[in-house]
């Protein structure tokens, strides 16, 4: 009985009431969420996306002889691949946000809003780490948005409800309340960050869609569930709308990829034994490992064994935190950081900038003339160490982008750093690049994979 009593005293008796009383009749406690829904629900829309996987083909199709032999064996045909998810609408004239697991690299996407209208969207804006994609539809204005919320002021205990089409059933709304906040490192895949933690029922299906509080704003974007079975236990993850709002910002903007601010650091959360042994009265925070020479931070004066209490004037409870308040500040900003440093606290400012590519990455394809050709390599740099998330104790060697036909048969894999040839030590992907090029006989590739050390010998 003490569920229903709750929601009885939180409901809201019209739209436009923004703060949350007691209802004076039986009418409106019958009317629930009815008004919240109903002002919600037309922004919500339907998103289906198709994409074209490109088959397999032959093993032997390049061979002169067995070619013919084994014409077509072991080849696969292309397929379609075909995703269901929500989005929400933005803005009047047809920007929506999704998830980038629902349209990433689809071919074709339509949107179907809840008057039946149908729109063909196109991607403006999509990043796999985040799970985020922004939408234009086609030819769409006039449309009904949702506002979207500080996720700062959303607070553990708020009423929320999750709107979505949870297995292609149809759009529907489920009630809960915001369980949890600053969650990180509990959602699989590539996505990685910082989640609102609810737990309205979230199932296959409501990715993309809507997490609103009773004022019918936009807190979060349901992402992912944790679950055994596959079906919704109470345990749903959202990407708040702080980091939507800086998605949607660089959409407008005309980015082509979305754009983080570089820390050029490595660290842990402060656990209490560490904070003990450093003096400190309390746990939380990120003890730094390692700082980049070139690093934002190590330039305000930060240097490995400081520890990073708070960003903004936030307190960051690990990496995934820090990472999450300097991306949503965005590009070109001055971020004051409460470290402390030999015992004492200070603030430092710290300029949110993009890694810098210096060196210059120099991308190239190994020739015909390579020992190995068509080994796709770039020099290693701050952006590169940002894009494939390199450690920062390899400061030099080229990094194996596509290993290419020949070099994936010799073993060699993306991701892959070079740092040696015939045990002289490479740079640049130029120097690897000649060194191949010099290579006769016999062949020997220092490379690191991972946290293992390898050396690769070839008689050419």
């Amino acid at each position: 009985m003490l569920r229903p009593i709750a929601l009885a005293l939180l409901v809201l008796s019209a739209p436009a009431i923004a703060e949350t009383r007691v209802p004076t009749s039986q009418a409106e406690i019958q009317m629930g969420f009815v008004p919240v829904v109903k002002a919600v629900t037309p922004a919500v829309v339907n998103i289906y996306a198709r994409r074209v996987i490109e088959g397999r083909a032959s093993p032997f199709a390049d061979d002169p002889f067995f070619g013919q032999l084994f014409q077509g064996f072991g080849a696969q045909p292309p397929r379609v691949e075909n995703s269901l998810g929500s989005g929400v609408i933005l803005d009047a004239g047809g920007i929506v946000v999704s998830n980038y697991h629902v349209v990433g690299q689809a071919t074709d996407i339509r949107v179907v809003l809840t008057d039946r209208r149908e729109f063909d969207a196109t991607v403006l804006l999509a990043d796999e780490e985040s799970d985020l994609a922004i939408l234009q539809l086609a030819g769409a204005t006039d449309l009904p948005a949702l506002e979207l919320r500080d996720s700062d002021s959303v607070e553990v205990g708020e009423l929320a409800l999750a709107v979505g089409n949870p297995f292609g059933v149809g759009q529907t709304v489920t009630s809960g309340i915001v369980s949890g906040l600053a969650r990180s490192g509990t959602v699989t895949g590539n996505t990685r960050g910082y989640f609102i933690q609810t737990d309205a029922p979230i199932n296959p299906g409501n990715s993309g869609g809507a997490l609103v509080d009773i004022n019918g704003r936009l807190i979060g974007i349901n992402t992912s569930i944790l679950s055994r079975s596959g079906g919704s236990n109470g345990i749903g993850f959202a990407i708040p709308a702080t980091l939507v709002s800086q998605f949607m910002a660089q959409a407008r903007a005309g980015e082509a990829e979305f754009q983080r601010p570089w820390a050029g650091v490595s660290g842990q959360p402060l656990t209490f034994d560490m904070a003990e042994g450093l003096g400190l009265d309390r746990s939380g925070g990120v003890i730094l490992s390692g700082v980049h020479p070139a690093s934002p931070f190590g330039a305000a004066g930060l240097t490995p064994g400081d520890v990073i209490l708070a960003v903004d004037g936030r307190d960051v409870s690990g990496p995934a935190e820090m990472i999450y308040r300097m991306t949503i500040a965005g590009i070109g900003v001055d971020l004051t950081v409460t470290a402390v440093q030999g015992g004492e606290t200070r603030d430092v400012i710290v300029p949110m900038r993009r890694a810098p590519e210096t060196p210059p990455r120099a991308t190239l394809t190994t020739g015909a003339g390579a020992a190995v050709p068509g080994v796709t390599l770039s020099t290693i740099n701050p952006a590169v160490m940002a894009e494939f998330d390199l450690p920062f104790s390899i400061a030099d060697g080229a990094l194996v982008v596509d290993p290419g036909d020949i070099g994936a048969r010799a073993g060699l894999r993306a991701g892959d750093i070079l740092l040696g040839v015939d045990d002289a030590a490479i740079a640049s992907s130029t120097e690897a690049n000649a060194a191949l090029e010099r290579a006769r006989g016999r062949l020997a590739l220092d490379v690191q994979r991972g946290q293992r050390r390898l050396t690769m010998r070839f008689r050419l």
